[in-house]
């Protein structure tokens, strides 16, 4: 069986995920910034660890932790702010087509995951949306106890996460918050 010349180039083109940085903390200054794929691999170790007190299949979840920011292998890491100027709707669309680009070529599967991230209309998909906000926590708890400073806006965030329906993730929430509080009173 011949493989499809295309299936190479997404693999090819999803590379990409391993070295770009997570804008957020480029603009905020950070040094040697997470990339996309250390924040998708922490999104799946935090859907393996949380999945089942959850009462989610964590297959599931770690196959949609894969595919939730593959669109940004084409289109980069857009920042909330630059987001937020483009029409609405328009950043969704981006993506809509990037994912279809990038991921069709690996099969239905890879698409139906992607759809089902993006509509958030199923329990797993919920579930990894509060995974991959989380994530945010679990790096900025990891920069903190390198002493870096000047991410506190990111600990507003982590204190808005919205766990509703998650026990589990709501206790990891309010842990991460407890240890990020206790790192910057450190540093007062």
């Amino acid at each position: 069986m011949q493989r499809d010349p295309l299936t190479i180039e997404s693999l090819l083109a999803l590379t990409a995920l391993e070295s770009l940085p997570r804008t957020g903390w480029v603009l905020r200054g950070v040094r040697t910034p997470e990339t996309i794929g250390e924040h998708m691999l922490g999104v799946q170790w935090l859907c393996l660890a949380l999945a089942h007190p959850c009462g989610i299949d964590a297959e599931r979840a770690i196959a949609l932790a894969l595919v939730h920011d593959a669109p940004e292998a084409l289109l980069g890491d857009w920042p909330r702010s630059a987001a937020e100027l483009l029409p609405q709707g328009a950043k969704r669309h981006a993506e809509t087509q990037a994912a279809a680009q990038v991921l069709a070529p690996l099969g239905q599967r890879a698409r139906e995951l992607w759809d089902e991230w993006q509509a958030q209309a199923s329990p797993a998909a919920r579930f990894v949306k509060v995974c991959d906000q989380l994530q945010l926590g679990v790096r900025l708890l990891r920069y903190a106890r390198e002493g870096r400073s000047g991410l506190d806006e990111f600990l507003v965030t982590v204190r808005g996460i919205d766990t509703r329906g998650f026990a589990a993730l709501e206790e990891l929430r309010c842990d991460l918050v407890r240890l990020l509080e206790a790192e910057r009173a450190l540093r007062a």
